[in-house]
């Protein structure tokens, strides 16, 4: 899951970006990048690390321009180096930079026709570069000196064409514009808007999270439809078509369980609103199961499931109690690579309030349960700081299946429900009682927020796969490709290289 922002504006577009990656940093800790368009000057500066430490006063004051592009990674595909840092850049034609969020499950089969057919050179492991260069060939294939929207728009329903998968991607032509895509069951998110500014009359954003336009005063317009591309040519005039034949609108659910900001609408959904509506369906479980629970007082484990727990306590009618320091300083385990790295990082992160624990039966709130590392050491710091009974409620149902459409989660081994039963995972994690969402009731409280989407992505619970492309040979390939085991392996062999490589530099001195 990564950030992405793209902006034409009268002046300062790179300012502008900086701002509005810092507030999609949650969807990205890896990497951060920003490329910037001149007068069809490119300036990219882009690195491993958050967007503060990235970007410094020497960098923004290079990334000049009317108009750019900027993504925060989140490493599914391919590893985690500078290389791998977005946006990516090809020259031709015109000179294009793509930042994207999410997966192309026919990634393999594309860099082959790539190479083979279009006579193109991937030099990562990354399903962007192979995104980036499709666009890059359906675009040339119109044999344009100057392109025109219809020229884009054909270039994205090329994409589509070929492409499969879950994906938003904006991509940058130099001099030109910029042009949002989304795919054609609008899995992944977003979302643009306009404000009044300068000599163009209109200056547009396109983002992944509508938090980023607010915060940069920009008017939201609408999402982006599954299909769809939006253009904005350098003169800040906008240009949208449907450029593939639409699927079922299916947004990825999980957006709304933990990977959005409150404060974001997504398909016109407010998450807060969303999360809301979770706690009170959890709530109204809970009182059906143990009516005469003996529960003490409600404790959200912070940050995404504290909206959740709050009205799940209102609805029990039970004391809602902070009982965890944050380190803020400190990102969001989930999504930081590598199992050893998780787990390490829970101590790090959070810290118990003993008086919200001694004597008491608690019940913890979490957003989900993934891997089951976060939670079970969570239960035991509460057991630590002296509670007396440590229940455990997840806002979102048990996460059996592998994600292939841009979260990390490629093998169900990694996941602790897979092929468990709920008791057999409550032994596991050490809970006294664990209680999950249901997925009707998961799929209701973003749903009630827009009842014109019929369906949700939910694949990681109930093993649906919306693209009808993935099978159980695919899961076994992604799972060797990308698990936490072969990500260890890539580490190591690249470490060894570069041993080598020092070693061979040493000699030759």
């Amino acid at each position: 899951m990564c950030g992405l922002v793209g902006v034409v504006a009268s002046n300062n577009a790179g300012v502008c970006l900086y701002d509005a990656l810092t507030v999609l940093q949650h969807r990205g800790q890896d990497a951060a990048g920003i490329m910037t368009s001149d007068n069809g000057k490119l300036n990219l500066r882009k690195d491993n690390g958050l967007v503060k430490d990235v970007f410094h006063n020497r960098h923004m004051r290079r990334l000049t321009g009317q108009m750019g592009i900027g993504h925060v990674r989140y490493p599914t595909a391919g590893g985690s180096s500078p290389a791998l840092a977005q946006p990516f850049y090809v020259n031709s034609p015109y000179g294009l930079a793509l930042a994207h969020n999410g997966n192309l499950t026919n990634a393999v089969e594309l860099s082959r026709d790539l190479f083979k057919q279009d006579l193109r050179h991937i030099n990562t492991d990354s399903d962007s570069e192979v995104l980036l260069n499709i666009f890059a060939h359906e675009l040339q294939q119109r044999g344009k000196i100057e392109p025109e929207a219809r020229d884009i728009f054909a270039a994205v329903a090329g994409v589509h064409n070929r492409c499969r998968g879950g994906f938003a991607a904006i991509v940058m032509l130099a001099g030109y514009g910029i042009v949002g895509m989304r795919d054609r069951n609008g899995i992944r998110p977003l979302v643009f808007g306009s404000r009044k500014g300068g000599e163009k009359g209109m200056e547009y954003m396109i983002a992944s999270e509508s938090v980023a336009l607010d915060s940069q005063g920009f008017t939201i317009e609408r999402d982006v439809a599954p299909g769809e591309a939006v253009f904005v040519d350098v003169n800040g005039k906008l240009h949208t078509k449907i450029c593939t034949e639409q699927g079922v609108k299916t947004p990825c659910i999980f957006e709304h369980v933990y990977f959005a900001r409150p404060d974001s609408f997504m398909d016109s959904i407010s998450v807060y609103k969303a999360r809301l509506r979770m706690g009170e369906k959890l709530g109204n479980k809970i009182k059906k199961l143990r009516p005469d629970n003996d529960i003490d007082v409600v404790i959200p484990i912070p940050d995404t499931s504290r909206t959740s727990a709050l009205e799940l306590a209102n609805r029990l009618g039970l004391k809602f109690r902070e009982g965890f320091v944050k380190n803020r300083y400190i990102g969001r385990t989930f999504i930081m690579p590598g199992q050893s790295q998780r787990r390490k990082s829970v101590k790090q992160k959070l810290n118990a309030i003993d008086l919200e624990f001694r004597g008491k039966n608690v019940l913890l709130v979490d957003d989900s349960i993934v891997r089951g590392t976060t939670c079970k050491q969570i239960i035991q710091m509460a057991r630590d700081a002296g509670a007396n009974k440590v229940y455990f409620a997840s806002a979102a149902p048990a996460i059996r299946y592998p994600n292939v459409y841009g979260i990390d989660m490629p093998a169900a081994s990694e996941l602790i429900a897979a092929g468990k039963t709920e008791k057999e995972i409550e032994e596991m994690i050490g809970a006294d009682w664990l209680i999950y969402q249901e997925l009707d009731d998961l799929i209701a409280s973003a749903s009630e927020g827009n009842p014109e989407i019929k369906q949700f992505e939910c694949s990681i619970f109930n093993g649906e796969y919306i693209t009808g492309d993935v099978d159980d040979l695919y899961l076994k390939r992604l799972e060797n490709l990308r698990s936490d085991a072969a990500k260890k392996s890539k580490k190591k062999q690249s470490d060894k290289k570069g041993k080598n490589l020092m070693a061979d530099r040493h000699n030759d001195a």
